[in-house]
């Protein structure tokens, strides 16, 4: 915008002063050749005055000024060719490339000729002219400097007001009003309209807020009671095999749907995303592969963590757990036989699994929310969306290789 206005503020004067310089060059120049004219005519009518006293009268030939006087046929043979077949009147011609202004007179049967070289016209034309071309590129740089100056002046305020802007967060219930007394009425105009959308924020986060716990509460109470009673159910040894598979598959169902409804509200709440922890990376993984070990171990797949015990990484454990989740199961949903191997080099924990892989057509939609591709899945398609999310907050890169029936390689980066 400052730029903007530099420029807008520079074309104007440039304009104003082109249009300004055009003129004067166009009035010193009809000025000059009226004034030449003006001269010419006065030497003529001086040399008729002169010849009229004295018919023998023979001018002198000056520095700027050569005369002719024609009194017979013989004489007028011996005028130059380029004025001797002029007419009667004051006339503009270039002889040897130079421009010459001639008055000619008939007068008691002669003939009188006035030649003015105007090369000191010409000369001082030619000083004015770069004279105008020089202030006019002076104008220009001034112009631009002082346009860029002035549109910082008047920018001042929307710049201040923006940085002020980037400063506030979403719930920030103590900021300062960004209306200021000191302000221009369209600034200030601005500001209590963002004043008024950051309430309206406010008011709609702490709605989201209380309708994400409530949430959490109303479901997680059937959830728990769902996983106690299928505890209750296992722990009786007259059970039969077959309503004991049962039991365990509802178990299953409902610490998965446990486990997603977490994840679904940390991202959406974003709960403790500034708390950063040392989380041993092994026991993270293992963490969250458990849900997942009865369907790994009825696939038949190996599951192979190569990260040492020691290795450790200081993020947010809840983030990571959650990113590792939804990765693990995209593995294990996606890969009927073969392995998944977790492992951690140089800042890059990639998940590698031998399943189905992804046809590259369908890569660039992988993180999008509710997109499942060709393999429909299970899932709502929120999964890689989530982890996408959660490594952007955190400025984790995530590079995704995979070739349809050779498995997907999901690595994140761990910017230093």
């Amino acid at each position: 915008m400052r730029l903007r206005i530099a420029l807008a503020f520079a074309t104007l004067c440039i304009a104003v002063v082109g249009a300004l310089g055009l003129t004067l060059y166009t009035a010193a120049d009809d000025m000059e050749e009226a004034l030449i004219d003006q001269i010419v005519t006065e030497e003529a009518d001086s040399l008729i005055e002169h010849f009229r006293n004295d018919a023998d009268y023979r001018p002198e030939t000056g520095r700027n000024f050569a005369y002719y006087v024609a009194r017979s046929a013989e004489e007028a043979a011996q005028l130059p060719r380029d004025v001797a077949v002029l007419p009667v009147g004051n006339h503009e011609l270039r002889i040897g490339g130079e421009e010459r202004h001639v008055a000619v007179r008939d007068t008691d049967g002669a003939r009188l000729i006035v030649v003015y070289d105007v090369g000191a016209h010409e000369a001082r034309e030619q000083q004015f002219r770069k004279l105008l071309l020089l202030s006019l590129a002076s104008v220009v740089i001034i112009a631009l400097f002082l346009g860029y100056w002035l549109a910082g002046i008047l920018t001042r305020q929307l710049t201040e007001l923006a940085q002020r802007v980037t400063q506030l967060a979403p719930d920030d219930l103590a900021h300062p009003p960004l209306v200021r007394p000191e302000q221009d009425a369209e600034v200030a105009a601005l500001a209590r309209a963002l004043d008024d959308y950051q309430s309206r924020m406010m008011r709609m986060i702490r709605h989201e807020q209380d309708f994400t716990a409530n949430a959490s509460h109303e479901l997680r109470t059937p959830l728990t009671a769902i996983h106690t009673s299928c505890e209750l159910l296992l722990g009786d040894l007259a059970l039969p095999e077959k309503a004991r598979t049962r039991v365990q598959m509802i178990d299953q169902a409902a610490r998965r749907m446990a486990e997603q409804l977490q994840t679904l509200l940390f991202v959406a709440r974003e709960q403790g995303l500034d708390v950063s922890e040392n989380v041993a990376l092994a026991e993270c993984v293992s963490d969250a592969a458990e849900p997942f070990r009865a369907e790994i171990g009825r696939k038949g797949i190996v599951l192979d963590v190569r990260i040492d015990r020691t290795t450790a990484l200081t993020v947010n454990r809840q983030a990571l757990h959650t990113v590792l989740a939804n990765l693990i199961r995209n593995a294990v949903e996606h890969t009927e036989r073969g392995f998944i191997h977790v492992s951690y080099l140089a800042h890059r924990l990639v998940v590698t699994d031998s399943g189905s892989g992804i046809a590259a057509a369908h890569l660039p939609h992988l993180f999008e929310r509710y997109y499942r591709g060709e393999d429909r899945g299970s899932g709502l398609g929120l999964g890689l969306a989530i982890v996408k999310r959660i490594c952007d907050q955190y400025g984790w890169r995530l590079e995704v290789t995979s070739e349809p029936g050779r498995g997907s390689d999901f690595a994140i980066v761990f910017l230093e």
